[in-house]
């Protein structure tokens, strides 16, 4: 529920603050035009005082009911029917208090449609207020929802996508555990042990959405390793990684399908030796990390965002970053390479 205006102690303050002047003023209106000074306080107190309570009762009644745009009119006639509930019994009230004063009930009686201008004008001002305030609550309510909302929808659709890389692996994985057992068990159980030690590592990073570069990359060596037992001598991975930029923020499970990809494009279209290169630097208030490999012309047509490893990175850093620049892809030669950009400003400013 939105709240008043007159819970807000600063507004309250005014609104005091506000009645308190123009009592006083209407007051000295009275004692210019002649009343007694006792007369001119009763007077404005009576009249300044049911203004307020009328006022506070529709402040309170707009906060459950808020006409649309297309009935503002309501306004009008709710502001009519409210000045006329305030004039009407200040005038039978202040009749009754001075129900001989003949030079009294005169004055009041020819100042009352002075009076109910008056009192329509705050009461209008006030109505306005109210609407501005409720309108403006409301609009704050509703965008704060629509954040809530595409921040859900955010988080899962990350959380399908993080959930989408492993499969295909873990198939691989146990189609070459099989391979071993019968031939290699010795490598068949450390391949076990090593796939274990990663998938536990991925559910950990479950709950951690950024991690540090050594973290990622320590998690990737055991994904590394599980290749390796596939590929054997023929998969070297070099790493060339700045000391500056170890402890910089990439979100956690990045790297995997970057290196996927590299594997796929240098490995399966090769029957020699592959090396892939893995570098990273910090430049610029941004980490640069590049993957590269080698693959063949004649046999492999690498373009940029090809596969859902690829695609799914470039998804996951625009719904992080909301930038479409992050990730670009480049075949110079017999060299692939995906380099990729983390903005390092958003975790200085949540840390500060």
């Amino acid at each position: 529920m939105t709240r008043s205006p007159l819970a807000v102690f600063r507004f309250l303050r005014v609104f005091i603050a506000w009645w308190v002047v123009w009592a006083v003023l209407q007051a000295l209106l009275l004692l210019w035009l002649g009343l007694e000074w006792q007369k001119a306080v009763i007077d404005s107190a009576v009249s300044n005082g049911l203004s307020a309570v009328c006022c506070l009762l529709l402040c309170y009644v707009m906060q459950f009911y808020l006409p649309q745009k297309e009935r503002y009119w309501y306004l009008l006639f709710i502001s009519i029917t409210a000045s006329s509930l305030i004039v009407l019994p200040a005038r039978h009230i202040l009749e009754s208090i001075y129900p001989d004063d003949v030079a009294y009930l005169l004055l009041l009686k020819n100042s009352f449609p002075i009076r109910w201008g008056f009192a329509l004008l705050l009461v209008i001002c006030m109505s306005v207020i109210c609407v501005l305030w409720y309108s403006f609550q409301e609009q704050q309510e509703t965008e704060q929802r629509k954040n809530a909302a595409e921040a859900l929808s955010k988080e899962a659709e990350l959380f399908a996508l993080r959930r989408q890389l492993q499969p295909h692996f873990l198939f691989n994985s146990l189609n070459s555990i099989s391979a071993l057992v019968g031939s290699r068990p010795q490598e068949a159980r450390n391949m076990i042990q090593q796939l274990s030690d990663f998938l536990r590592g991925t559910i950990k990073k479950e709950d951690n959405p950024f991690v540090t570069l050594e973290d990622e990359l320590q998690h990737l060596q055991l994904y590394l390793a599980i290749e390796q037992v596939r590929f054997g001598h023929r998969l070297q991975v070099q790493t060339n990684v700045e000391d500056a930029s170890l402890g910089q923020l990439i979100p956690a499970l990045i790297l995997q399908p970057i290196v996927e990809n590299a594997i796929k494009f240098g490995l399966y279209d090769t029957t020699g030796e592959v090396k892939i290169g893995i570098n990273a630097i910090a430049h610029e208030r941004q980490l640069l990390i590049t993957v590269e490999n080698p693959f063949d012309p004649e046999t492999a047509q690498p373009r940029k965002g090809e596969g859902f490893g690829l695609s799914s990175v470039q998804r996951r850093l625009f719904l992080i970053f909301a930038r479409t620049d992050l990730v670009s892809a480049e075949a110079s030669g017999k060299l692939f390479t995906i380099t990729i950009k983390i903005p390092q400003l958003l975790y200085e400013s949540s840390d500060n």
